[in-house]
């Protein structure tokens, strides 16, 4: 991964594929057409984007299609990642298994959803209590044998979920949710540094907290997961809309975007290989690949940590 993106040139931007799983619910953010979403997806690589990030669940499948459709004729040219683990029934309730079993299932569902005989990065999406890391990484470390993955990473794990998958295969790659206010994965990055393993960020915008594109008053449609999710209705927005209305004045004095702090903040960390963003649409798409040219000087992104920190 660090080859791919530093060295090559690459933008250090992935398209997080749960931006365009429109209808299909699941995990996803609004209602986006198939061939709006193709768009995109040609748009952004036509950007130079070249790393794609999706899920199962993103759209129950919905994401998958619309990337391996998109690049069905261009299959080389770019870098697909998907996952398994977030798994669901039937009647569309949503569980999690890192059953072998299960990885072997979802894998070959991704290939056929994905309609490519190879996925460049596949990742273990969330640990489960349930069952030893080990076991899962056999499944992918046969496949990657076989030809059926190329690289195999986790995402949302730690050093020892790391290290037991470590003695199965080598782990290429971490996932793990990084942003301005959602920092302790900051505690791995000398591991990784030293294990040599690629970091990638998702939360990157922290829901669009970030850029100020939700807010107090940010009304959701039912297709996005904003609206109904446990875990956004949970989570302390209070004290980070606060810190935001006194980020801003110095956003707009030093001629900064929230969007520039919050890439910014995690591509300041060498560690951070690629940040993983989504695009509803071409205007979001090209913010994103201008924003990556006018990134924050440290001072400000200092001074915005230290007024998160006081919250």
């Amino acid at each position: 991964m660090t080859l791919l993106v530093r060295e090559q040139g690459r933008l250090p931007l992935g398209f997080g594929g749960a931006s365009i799983s429109g209808e299909g619910a699941g995990y996803g953010f609004g209602d986006i057409t198939e061939n709006e979403a193709i768009s995109l997806l040609h748009e952004a690589k036509d950007l130079g984007v070249r790393i794609f990030d999706t899920a199962p669940i993103y759209g129950f499948g919905t994401s998958e299609k619309r990337i391996g459709s998109a690049f069905k004729k261009s299959r080389e040219e770019v870098f697909i990642i998907s996952k398994s683990g977030v798994t669901w029934a039937p009647n569309k309730r949503v569980d999690m298994s890192n059953d072998p079993v299960v990885t072997l299932k979802m894998l070959e569902q991704s290939l056929r959803d994905l309609d490519t005989d190879y996925i460049d990065l596949f990742m273990i999406h969330w640990p489960d209590e349930k069952v030893d890391i080990r076991k899962p990484i056999e499944v992918l470390a046969k496949a990657k044998l076989e030809g059926k993955i190329k690289h195999i990473g986790l995402c949302n794990t730690n050093i020892s979920e790391i290290e037991k998958a470590s003695e199965v295969a080598e782990i290429e790659a971490v996932q793990n949710q990084l942003n301005l206010f959602e920092r302790d994965s900051l505690e791995i990055f000398p591991f990784l540094k030293e294990k040599k393993i690629s970091f990638m960020s998702w939360g990157t915008l922290d829901k669009g907290i970030l850029t100020g594109r939700v807010d107090r008053k940010r009304k959701f449609d039912k297709s996005d997961c904003r609206s109904w999710a446990p875990w956004w209705k949970e989570m302390d927005k209070e004290s980070r809309f606060k810190a935001m209305e006194m980020i801003n004045p110095l956003l707009k004095e030093s001629g900064h975007s929230g969007l520039e702090l919050a890439l910014g903040h995690n591509l300041s960390f060498d560690e951070v290989s690629l940040v993983l963003c989504g695009a509803r649409n071409s205007q979001q798409l090209h913010g994103l690949v201008k924003a990556l040219s006018h990134l924050p000087k440290t001072e400000l992104l200092e001074k915005a940590k230290e007024i998160v920190s006081s919250k």
